[in-house]
C-alpha cells in the first residue's frame, strides 16, 4: 500500500490548502484506490493559517467572532483553539490576519484608512478566553499602518501633539507624537509567522516593497508612509531594520514590541502541525501552491516540504497554478502546472478544481508506472 502525504499550500484566491489537499487525494485514489492518504496542508503566515490548522490538528474548534475589518464594516471570521499540551496547558490560539484584516476583504484598496485593528479584536478575544499561547499569522495584510490599528484593540493610545487620538490607518503615521502603552494588555508566549524578512523602513521596507499592492502607487505617498513608519519606530524603541518587522505593512514590528518573536512561517506551521513525523512514513509526498517562480525557493510552503521529504529520503511531487520559467523544480520528481493542462491560465482559473483533479490523477499515474 502506498502512503502519501498531501501537503500543499493555498491556491490563493481560488483554492484554500485544506481543499487543495482533499482534491489531490481523492484524484489520487482514482488511480490508486488503495493508496493510505494522509492530509496536512500547509501555510506561511498568509491566507489559510487557520484552515491548515484546523485540518491537521484533532481536536481544534474554531472560535467565532466579529470583528471591524479593513473596510470599514464588520467581518464575521473565527479564530482556532488547539487543545491544551506541556508547552500550552490553558490551549493555544491560531488567528490569522487575512481573515481579519486581510487585502482579500477589500472590494476595492483602501491604502490610506485600512487598518489592522480587526486582527487586534481577534487576538483580544483569545486573550479574554485565557489561552496560553498565541499563533499569529501575519500574511496578506490590506494596510501600511505599522500594526498601530491591532495594538490600539489590545489597549495601545496613539496621539498627537495637542493629546488627541490621530486617525487610524496609514494617513495619521505622521501625526502620532507620543504612544501611551499604558493600557496595553499583557502578551503571553507570542509566536510570529512569516515568510517575509524585510525590513520596516528603507528602500526594502513595508512602504517601499508591499505598499504598492496595497495602493500606496506615487513614490512621494510611499516616502510619506515611511517616514511616519519610521517615527513610529523611533517611539516603540525599535530599530526599524530588524529583519520582518516590515511584514505585514509593519504589523511585524508591532508584534516585536509587544514581545512576540518572529518565525519562518513554514517551518513553524510544519513544526506544529507534525508535518516530518508524517512524511517520515510516507513513500511520496505531494505540495503546491498557486504560482511557483523564481522566489518560491526562499522559504515557500513547496520548497520547504521538498527539504523535509529530501530528508526522510521521499519523493516529492509538485502541483502549481503556474510554474515560471525562472523556477528551480529540481527538487521535485514530478510536477503539474495547472494552466498547462488547461491550455492557458485563463481556463485554468475558470475551473481549478478540474485541472487540480486532472494534476492529481497525472501524478498517481505517473508514480505507479514508475
Amino acid at each position: 500500500m502506498t502512503r502519501v502525504v498531501f501537503a500543499p499550500d493555498s491556491f490563493k484566491g481560488t483554492i484554500a490548502a485544506a481543499d487543495a489537499a482533499r482534491l489531490l487525494a481523492d484524484a489520487w485514489l482514482t488511480v490508486d484506490p488503495d493508496a493510505e492518504t494522509v492530509l496536512r496542508p500547509m501555510a506561511d503566515g498568509g491566507e489559510g493559517t487557520v484552515a491548515a490548522f484546523a485540518a491537521a490538528v484533532p481536536g481544534a474548534e474554531r472560535m467565532p467572532i466579529t470583528v471591524d475589518g479593513p473596510a470599514g464594516h464588520p467581518v464575521d471570521t473565527s479564530w482556532l483553539l488547539l487543545p491544551s499540551t506541556a508547552e500550552a496547558p490553558d490551549g493555544t490560539a491560531v488567528i490569522d490576519l487575512a481573515s481579519t484584516s486581510g487585502i482579500e476583504l477589500l472590494d476595492e484598496l483602501r491604502p490610506w484608512d485600512a487598518d489592522s485593528r480587526g486582527f487586534g479584536q481577534a487576538i483580544a478575544a483569545a486573550l479574554d478566553h485565557g489561552v496560553s499561547r498565541l499563533v499569529l499569522g501575519i500574511g496578506s495584510s490590506a494596510s501600511t499602518d505599522g500594526g498601530t490599528g491591532m495594538l490600539r484593540a489590545l489597549g495601545a493610545r496613539f496621539l498627537s501633539a495637542d493629546g488627541s487620538e490621530v486617525a487610524p490607518g496609514a494617513r495619521s503615521l505622521g501625526d502620532i507624537a507620543s504612544v501611551d502603552l499604558g493600557g496595553l494588555r499583557s502578551a503571553p508566549e507570542v509566536r510570529v509567522l512569516t515568510d517575509v524578512t524585510n525590513p520596516l523602513t528603507g528602500p526594502r521596507g513595508a512602504a517601499a516593497v508591499f505598499g504598492p499592492q496595497k495602493g500606496l502607487v506615487d513614490i512621494a505617498d510611499q516616502r510619506r508612509t515611511d517616514a511616519g513608519l519610521a517615527r513610529l519606530a523611533d517611539l516603540l524603541a525599535l530599530d526599524p531594520q530588524t529583519p520582518g518587522a516590515g511584514a505585514a505593512g509593519g504589523v511585524g514590528a508591532a508584534l516585536l514590541a509587544w514581545r512576540g518573536v518572529l518565525l519562518p512561517g513554514a517551518a513553524e506551521v510544519a513544526h506544529l502541525i507534525g508535518l516530518a513525523d508524517a512524511i517520515a512514513d510516507a513513500d511520496v509526498v505531494v505540495t503546491g501552491e498557486g504560482a511557483y517562480d523564481g522566489q518560491s525557493g526562499d522559504g515557500k510552503v513547496p520548497s520547504f516540504v521538498a527539504s523535509v521529504a529530501a530528508e526522510a529520503d521521499v519523493d516529492a511531487l509538485l502541483v502549481a497554478g503556474r510554474i515560471d520559467d525562472d523556477a528551480d523544480t529540481g527538487l521535485f520528481a514530478e510536477v503539474r502546472s495547472l494552466t498547462e493542462l488547461a491550455g492557458s491560465g485563463a481556463a485554468a482559473l475558470a475551473n481549478p478544481q478540474r485541472w487540480l483533479h486532472e494534476a492529481g490523477r497525472q501524478l498517481a499515474g505517473a508514480r505507479r508506472g514508475s
